[in-house]
Protein backbone atom coordinates (compact mmCIF):
# COMPACT_ATOMS: atom_id res chain seq x y z
CA UNK A 1 0.00 0.00 0.00
CA UNK A 2 2.65 2.91 0.42
CA UNK A 3 3.16 3.31 -2.91
CA UNK A 4 3.08 6.64 -4.37
CA UNK A 5 0.86 6.80 -7.34
CA UNK A 6 2.69 10.13 -8.91
CA UNK A 7 5.43 10.52 -11.17
CA UNK A 8 7.89 13.86 -10.73
CA UNK A 9 8.98 15.11 -13.95
CA UNK A 10 12.43 13.92 -13.58
CA UNK A 11 11.07 10.46 -13.54
CA UNK A 12 8.95 10.71 -16.48
CA UNK A 13 11.98 12.26 -18.19
CA UNK A 14 13.91 9.21 -17.18
CA UNK A 15 11.81 6.86 -18.64
CA UNK A 16 11.18 8.91 -21.62
CA UNK A 17 14.74 8.30 -21.97
CA UNK A 18 14.50 4.52 -22.02
CA UNK A 19 11.84 4.46 -24.89
CA UNK A 20 13.67 7.53 -26.42
CA UNK A 21 10.71 10.29 -26.99
CA UNK A 22 13.26 12.26 -23.73
CA UNK A 23 15.39 14.18 -26.91
CA UNK A 24 12.51 15.33 -29.03
CA UNK A 25 11.07 16.95 -25.89
CA UNK A 26 14.35 18.67 -24.64
CA UNK A 27 14.46 20.27 -27.68
CA UNK A 28 11.53 21.87 -27.70
CA UNK A 29 11.58 23.14 -24.70
CA UNK A 30 15.19 24.42 -25.43
CA UNK A 31 16.21 28.43 -24.66
CA UNK A 32 18.50 28.90 -27.59
CA UNK A 33 19.80 32.03 -29.06
CA UNK A 34 17.68 31.80 -31.90
CA UNK A 35 18.42 30.38 -35.77
CA UNK A 36 20.84 31.63 -37.96
CA UNK A 37 20.49 34.80 -39.76
CA UNK A 38 20.19 33.03 -43.07
CA UNK A 39 17.33 31.34 -42.19
CA UNK A 40 15.78 34.37 -40.00
CA UNK A 41 15.97 36.78 -43.99
CA UNK A 42 12.53 36.31 -45.81
CA UNK A 43 12.59 34.84 -49.42
CA UNK A 44 12.13 37.95 -51.11
CA UNK A 45 11.02 38.43 -54.56
CA UNK A 46 12.38 41.06 -56.62
CA UNK A 47 9.90 43.67 -57.46
CA UNK A 48 7.01 42.16 -55.66
CA UNK A 49 4.57 44.89 -54.28
CA UNK A 50 3.62 45.10 -50.75
CA UNK A 51 1.45 48.61 -50.69
CA UNK A 52 1.31 52.25 -50.71
CA UNK A 53 3.93 54.50 -49.07
CA UNK A 54 1.04 56.55 -46.93
CA UNK A 55 0.65 52.67 -44.98
CA UNK A 56 4.09 53.26 -43.44
CA UNK A 57 3.82 56.12 -40.54
CA UNK A 58 6.66 58.45 -40.03
CA UNK A 59 8.50 57.20 -37.03
CA UNK A 60 6.73 53.81 -37.22
CA UNK A 61 5.93 50.92 -39.47
CA UNK A 62 4.19 48.41 -40.78
CA UNK A 63 4.05 44.62 -40.91
CA UNK A 64 3.53 42.52 -44.20
CA UNK A 65 2.84 39.43 -42.68
CA UNK A 66 2.29 37.33 -45.58
CA UNK A 67 6.11 38.34 -47.20
CA UNK A 68 7.12 38.13 -43.70
CA UNK A 69 8.16 42.06 -44.15
CA UNK A 70 8.52 44.45 -41.68
CA UNK A 71 8.70 48.45 -43.55
CA UNK A 72 9.58 51.24 -41.58
CA UNK A 73 10.03 55.30 -41.99
CA UNK A 74 12.30 56.50 -39.56
CA UNK A 75 12.66 59.89 -40.78
CA UNK A 76 10.02 61.05 -43.39
CA UNK A 77 10.71 59.80 -46.72
CA UNK A 78 13.30 57.03 -45.51
CA UNK A 79 12.01 53.81 -46.05
CA UNK A 80 13.61 50.63 -44.39
CA UNK A 81 12.87 46.81 -44.73
CA UNK A 82 13.55 44.20 -42.19
CA UNK A 83 12.49 40.35 -41.85
CA UNK A 84 9.61 40.36 -39.66
CA UNK A 85 10.93 37.05 -38.26
CA UNK A 86 12.77 37.58 -34.19
CA UNK A 87 16.40 36.85 -34.50
CA UNK A 88 15.41 35.14 -30.89
CA UNK A 89 13.57 32.34 -31.46
CA UNK A 90 11.81 32.40 -34.79
CA UNK A 91 8.31 33.97 -33.40
CA UNK A 92 6.93 36.84 -36.56
CA UNK A 93 7.03 40.32 -34.82
CA UNK A 94 3.67 41.60 -33.48
CA UNK A 95 3.88 45.97 -33.58
CA UNK A 96 5.81 48.96 -34.46
CA UNK A 97 5.64 51.34 -31.57
CA UNK A 98 7.74 54.09 -30.02
CA UNK A 99 10.36 53.84 -32.28
CA UNK A 100 11.00 49.80 -32.27
CA UNK A 101 9.92 46.53 -33.88
CA UNK A 102 8.62 44.39 -31.43
CA UNK A 103 8.72 40.72 -30.36
CA UNK A 104 5.53 39.79 -27.98
CA UNK A 105 6.85 36.35 -27.46
CA UNK A 106 9.87 37.06 -25.85
CA UNK A 107 9.74 40.91 -25.39
CA UNK A 108 12.51 41.73 -28.41
CA UNK A 109 12.62 45.02 -30.07
CA UNK A 110 14.76 46.12 -32.76
CA UNK A 111 15.50 49.64 -34.07
CA UNK A 112 13.23 51.32 -36.77
CA UNK A 113 16.19 52.53 -38.33
CA UNK A 114 18.57 49.53 -38.75
CA UNK A 115 17.21 46.86 -36.99
CA UNK A 116 19.93 46.36 -34.58
CA UNK A 117 18.77 44.95 -31.00
CA UNK A 118 17.31 47.41 -29.00
CA UNK A 119 16.11 45.08 -26.23
CA UNK A 120 17.09 41.46 -25.77
CA UNK A 121 16.61 38.53 -25.31
CA UNK A 122 17.63 38.59 -29.28
CA UNK A 123 21.10 39.19 -30.19
CA UNK A 124 21.20 39.95 -33.82
CA UNK A 125 19.47 42.15 -35.47
CA UNK A 126 16.65 41.64 -37.97
CA UNK A 127 18.16 40.62 -41.56
CA UNK A 128 17.77 43.94 -43.76
CA UNK A 129 15.23 43.34 -46.72
CA UNK A 130 15.82 45.89 -49.68
CA UNK A 131 12.53 48.07 -50.67
CA UNK A 132 11.85 50.98 -53.05
CA UNK A 133 9.03 53.37 -52.92
CA UNK A 134 8.37 54.43 -57.17
CA UNK A 135 5.05 56.09 -57.53
CA UNK A 136 3.96 55.73 -54.22
CA UNK A 137 4.31 51.78 -53.98
CA UNK A 138 6.83 50.22 -52.03
CA UNK A 139 8.03 47.03 -53.42
CA UNK A 140 11.18 44.79 -53.01
CA UNK A 141 14.35 45.60 -54.73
Amino acid sequence: MGTNRWMTRRQALAGATAVGVAAPLLAACGSGGGSSGASDAPDVTSGEKLGPASDVPVGGGTIYADQKIVVTQPTEGQFRGFSSICTHQGCPVTAVKDGTINCTCHGSKFSITDGSVATGPATKPLPAVAVTVTGGEITTA
